[in-house]
């Protein structure tokens, strides 16, 4: 890992993307530990060459227990978290902001603040308390699995109503779910979401792998945009290493098109990546190498 030093030297140049933060770069952060139980650090993204604008960690699960909100598999104040918690402080620090992704592949989380107003009180609560008390600067919402267009828009009031207007909602639909409400993981469809709480919404993480989007040429994003999507909102979503799943492609096929979309499109909302411990080229050794190659090529 390079220098301490280096990472946290990064006023001047985060001055920029304070007056202007497009497009994005999003660093999703699901990942915390190795095999031998040490922390992965995400310090090394706050260097000057790397200008991410947010990272995301994940995934925070809502079970059964409603006190018994985790971080993965452990709890989010588990002696093992301590260092996570104090380092993301330090990303803060620097300018970077760091949502909390809620949900993912691992269900239950949207069904149980999909119920009654008093089931929704008993799981919201904690949810809540845990966001405030992380000093969390959002939250990305990662419904897959059935929720009602009414129970998302009670959370997303909820939450404007208790953090105010500078706190981030975003959602990270699967991509083919903002063109197609029939190939979609959320249950209720994208496009009346953006219509009834558009305003709420800061942008969509669209996760263009696993079958669901294409970005080995620019078809798929300009039909976003032909269709009436705004192109600040729309963050194309990649794989950063093929473990990761399907639908990886390497910097060679993917570069020229990030290219071209930024140079159509002055207001690019950006790219994120899934995610940080192996994203190459520098793999679980030097894993922020992916961010500082994509800044490189959008914000250089």
């Amino acid at each position: 890992m390079p220098p301490m030093s280096k990472h946290l030297d990064t006023q001047l140049c985060r001055e920029d993307i304070i007056k202007d933060p497009l497009p994005r770069i999003i660093m999703y952060y699901q990942t915390h530990h190795d095999s031998s139980d040490n922390l992965i650090s995400a310090l090394p993204l706050a260097q000057p060459d790397s200008l991410v604008t947010h990272v995301i960690l994940a995934a925070i699960h809502i079970n059964e227990d409603p006190e018994n909100l985790t971080l993965n598999d452990h709890v989010p104040d588990h002696p093992r978290n301590n260092q996570l918690w104090s380092e993301l402080a330090l990303l803060q620090a620097s300018g970077i902001k760091v949502l909390g992704m809620l949900g993912g592949a691992a269900r239950g989380s949207y069904i149980r603040l999909d119920g009654s107003a008093e089931q929704f009180e008993k799981y919201y609560g904690p949810l809540r308390d845990f966001v405030r008390g992380k000093n969390l600067d959002g939250l990305d919402l990662d419904v897959e699995e059935v929720m009602s267009l009414q129970g998302i828009i009670r959370l997303i009031d909820r939450l404007r109503s208790d953090f105010g207007e500078e706190f981030i909602i975003t959602f990270a639909p699967v991509a083919s779910a903002l063109l197609d409400p029939t190939r979609n993981l959320s249950g209720f469809n994208y496009a009346d979401l953006e219509a009834a709480r558009g305003k709420d919404i800061a942008w969509y993480n669209a996760q263009f792998y696993f079958g669901w989007g294409d970005i080995s040429n620019t078809n798929m994003y300009d039909l976003m945009v032909s269709v009436g999507w705004n192109p600040e909102k729309i963050v194309i979503g990649m794989l950063t290493n093929p473990t990761n799943g399907k639908g990886f492609l390497p910097w060679s096929n993917f570069s020229p098109v990030l290219a071209s979309i930024r140079s159509k499109n002055q207001r690019f909302g950006g790219v994120m990546g899934w995610e940080y411990f192996n994203s190459l080229p520098g793999d679980v050794h030097e894993p922020w190498e992916w961010a500082m190659q994509m800044t490189n090529l959008l914000r250089k």
